[in-house]
């Protein structure tokens, strides 16, 4: 590399040294770092590399001196170590990310880290492969019905479902036009919350099962035409009234419950639940949920712990599938 050339990358070089191979606990004198200098064809001296770190410290960067052990590291970064093992988690276990991507992915967070810091790291990357999707067009998919809701336009794809025949699930394809409205994670799958144009309701359809998603230049319909919402949609008060993101017509619901569940109905309803009837063993409260066989569930979970008040639909659906459920054991 001609000296000036590598002289007017040394700044850069010496920002890239401090992130690549600096941390708390290694931290890396001025020889160390005109050792590495040396190593990319750029010579330099120690009074410059001082004078290149208080450069940079001026610019903003966060560049501390340690002294035991001696050395410079920089002391904080786009993203903290714990950070980054949070985000490499939460992409070695969602289940709507291939394991071709979850590797790469975490490749990339772990890029981020110093040396000292990834070593510390596992080096492989478990995950179970059988738990992750095989459909590597999620993140296409994801662009694409990202720009149709930002754009107000309707996207078209094939929806994959998964149907028995015989003795073995098969796939199945149908052609779908929507209008999107919102993507959210929720129950460890990536979901388009939308309007399918054949009905004027919401419905929530999973990315990893969309396949050939194009951007269409109809215009999407508007979602106060089929939801409660009208000047924006409210993506946390939708989901949060599902259960298991299965839909269900909206009811005000009034439960029951014993007092040593109170915290899971706090984490399940969120604590802004209006509470009535409060006794020393139990108390009430309504909320607004979908109505649907995954609210039944979550209700008969805790047994004797949950009794349904109201509405009469729900209590009917419980009582039924309880006595389903006896009636396997009574046979």
């Amino acid at each position: 590399m001609p000296k000036s050339t590598g002289q007017k990358l040394k700044l850069i070089r010496v920002l890239d040294i401090l992130r690549k191979y600096s941390d708390e606990e290694h931290p890396l004198t001025a020889n160390e770092i005109c050792e590495r200098l040396s190593a990319s064809g750029i010579e330099a001296e120690r009074k410059s590399v001082y004078a290149d770190i208080e450069a940079l410290a001026d610019y903003g960067y966060d560049i501390i001196r340690s002294y035991s052990p001696k050395g410079f590291f920089l002391g904080s970064r786009d993203f903290e170590e714990a950070e980054i093992y949070l985000l490499s988690d939460a992409v070695r276990t969602a289940k709507f990310i291939s394991p071709k991507k979850t590797r790469e992915l975490v490749k990339k967070l772990d890029s981020m880290l110093s040396e000292g810091q990834r070593k510390k790291r596992e080096k492989d990357i478990y995950f179970n492969p059988l738990q992750k999707c095989s459909n590597e067009e999620i993140f296409y998919n994801i662009d694409t019905v990202s720009r149709a809701v930002s754009e107000n336009k309707k996207v078209e794809f094939d929806y994959i479902s998964r149907e028995l025949s015989g003795r073995q699930f098969v796939n199945t394809k149908k052609r779908m036009k929507v209008s999107p409205y919102a993507l959210t994670w929720q129950d460890d799958h990536y979901y388009l919350i939308c309007n399918y144009e054949k009905y004027d309701n919401l419905m929530h359809l999973r990315l990893d099962r969309i396949s050939k998603a194009k951007l269409c230049e109809e215009s999407s319909r508007h979602f106060s035409q089929v939801s409660e919402y009208s000047d924006f949609f409210d993506t946390a008060d939708y989901t949060n009234k599902l259960f298991g993101m299965h839909s269900g017509e909206l009811q005000t619901i009034e439960l029951c419950c014993k007092r040593e569940i109170a915290k899971t109905v706090a984490d399940r309803f969120s604590e802004n639940i209006f509470i009535t009837n409060v006794t020393e063993d139990e108390f009430c409260f309504s909320y607004k949920a979908a109505i649907s066989e995954a609210l039944v569930t979550f209700i008969l979970n805790y047994g004797d712990s949950i009794k349904v008040i109201k509405p009469a639909s729900l209590k009917s659906m419980v009582i039924n599938r309880a006595e389903k459920v006896l009636a396997i054991y009574e046979n």
